[in-house]
């Protein structure tokens, strides 16, 4: 449906007067703050000030991130067309930094841990090569500098992985919490691969 010319004819009026079209402008950073502080105090209220500090400079880092990841390297080309990022996908990452308990989650370093687990789960799984995954790790690590942690202190394990599922899928209250046994955890998704063979 572009411009008449080039084998392509002009679409009737007829045929336009079914159509809407709807746009707007993305939304500003600060809207962007707001909205999420909003919703970050309401829930880390409860936990302790150490926690509640980092809730600031944890939306600072996110929307840098998220910056990056639109105007950065990570643009949709025709092998990685499914490099499309928005505002939803900011909602996917806090959406997971407000499942967590005050028992799992008592200083910012597991804060920031989470924090990354979820943009590697948002952002990282839909990269497709390494040059790609290793941007994000380095912007991940670039941006957790805030917090004046070091790579080590971040990365206790091989990886950071977060889950409800150790405890079993039956259990009525599911905790949301780090995995650092990256061997149980295996064999206990293997478990629940035959299981529901």
């Amino acid at each position: 449906m572009g411009p008449p010319g080039g084998g392509r004819s002009d679409v009737t009026q007829r045929m336009q007067r079914h159509f809407n079209i709807l746009s707007y402008t993305d939304m500003a950073f600060d809207s962007i703050t707001v909205i999420y502080k909003t919703i970050l105090d309401a829930f880390y209220g409860s936990f302790n000030s150490d926690v509640k500090k980092s809730i600031d400079p944890l939306i600072m880092s996110q929307l840098e991130v998220y910056d990056n990841v639109l105007n950065g390297p990570l643009k949709p080309t025709p092998s990685k067309s499914h490099y499309t990022f928005n505002l939803r996908d900011i909602s996917k990452i806090f959406g997971g930094c407000v499942i967590v308990d005050k028992q799992n989650l008592r200083t910012p370093v597991d804060l920031i841990r989470l924090w990354i687990h979820e943009n590697k789960r948002v952002f990282g799984d839909r990269l497709n090569d390494n040059p790609d995954r290793k941007y994000m790790d380095d912007l991940l690590i670039e941006k957790s500098a805030r917090f004046e942690l070091t790579k080590e202190q971040i990365f206790n394990s091989e990886r950071i992985i977060f889950g409800d599922f150790m405890d079993g899928i039956d259990v009525d209250n599911r905790i949301y919490r780090q995995i650092d046994d990256l061997r149980g955890m295996q064999s206990k998704i293997e478990d629940y691969l035959d299981e529901y063979n």
